[in-house]
């Protein structure tokens, strides 16, 4: 703290801090949309970690902070990167090396043996920091520091002071909620637009039903004629139409839903994996009051006016 113009050089900071040293690189969260090829490296003690964060798998099922101090051989250097981090942006599944340009000229590999659920460190690629300083030695000093929330729960005092004390030396603090909301931000708009076009399928798919049920009906109107001839109401009629196609579009949505359920059973099976059974349950009942709502308009305008001409023509 000396170096820095705090106010009193004496008073402990209100919580505790971690330190992390900083080799700069290609930014490989959900933010950058372009192709990563050297991402950025935090180096840190991994004994200071210790507890921090959530794991969504780990190499071996040990504890991953530790890992960061195994020896893996000659220019393997392990690694811990956040889950979607390893997925979408750099393409590497735990066990996997990925080739990284070192300071002497060579390549060292970065060996993932540890993926965080989603996590504030996305983008980052996490190493020791006796790797980071054995590999770039020019690299020296810390650039990024985590920072507890204080015990006493008064983050904005806390912020006051860090921002009075390093205001000349480029501190810029992002709290892990509002970082975390930035990640959040990207997926859940790919989401909506995934929805958007969900819907608009569910509109068009729903008057497709109708037309078809329409035309059906309309072609089965001699049947349905004879059977108003020997005492059927025009009533009983209809709810014969809509029982048959109902049951028909509960056959498709079983096997459509169990289609789905194939298709996506390998990432339900991945670590960290979470279904929104609420919101699937909602369209899936959507999907089911509409087609059956179709299904009465197309009964109900088959079914109108006499059906005389085609029980003469049955």
């Amino acid at each position: 703290r000396a170096p820095y113009p705090f106010e009193d050089y004496a008073q402990p900071l209100p919580a505790p801090v971690v330190q992390l040293r900083v080799r700069e690189g290609d930014d490989a969260s959900c933010l950058n949309l372009n192709q990563t090829r050297e991402p950025r490296l935090l180096g840190v003690d991994p004994a200071k970690l210790k507890d921090r964060f959530t794991f969504a798998t780990t190499l071996d099922d040990r504890p991953g902070w530790e890992l960061l101090n195994e020896d893996y051989g000659e220019g393997i250097v392990p690694a811990v990167v956040d889950q979607n981090t390893g997925m979408w942006a750099l393409h590497v599944k735990l066990g996997d090396t990925l080739d990284y340009p070192a300071e002497s000229g060579g390549t060292i590999k970065l060996k993932i043996v540890g993926m965080l659920a989603f996590s504030m460190m996305q983008g980052d690629v996490i190493v020791s920091e006796e790797a980071l300083v054995r590999h770039f030695p020019s690299n020296s000093g810390y650039r990024a520091f985590l920072l507890d929330r204080p015990t006493d729960g008064n983050a904005t005092a806390t912020l006051a002071m860090l921002n009075d004390g390093l205001a000349n030396h480029g501190l810029d603090p992002i709290s892990a909620a509002e970082r975390l909301a930035n990640f959040s931000q990207v997926q859940n708009t790919y989401i909506t637009i995934f929805q958007a076009l969900g819907g608009l399928s569910l509109l068009l798919g729903s008057l497709g039903l109708g037309v078809v049920v329409l035309r059906n009906v309309l072609e089965r109107r001699g049947e349905l004629a004879v059977m108003q001839a020997v005492g059927f109401r025009k009533a009983a009629l209809r709810w014969l139409v809509c029982t048959e196609h109902g049951l028909l579009l509960l056959l498709g949505l079983a096997v459509g839903v169990g289609a789905a359920l194939l298709a996506v059973w390998p990432s339900l099976n991945t670590p960290g994996a979470q279904m929104p059974w609420a919101s699937l349950g909602w369209m899936l009942a959507a999907v089911l009051a509409s087609g059956l709502l179709w299904t009465w308009l197309a009964a109900t305008a088959a079914l109108r006016g006499h059906l005389l001409p085609a029980l003469r023509s049955e």
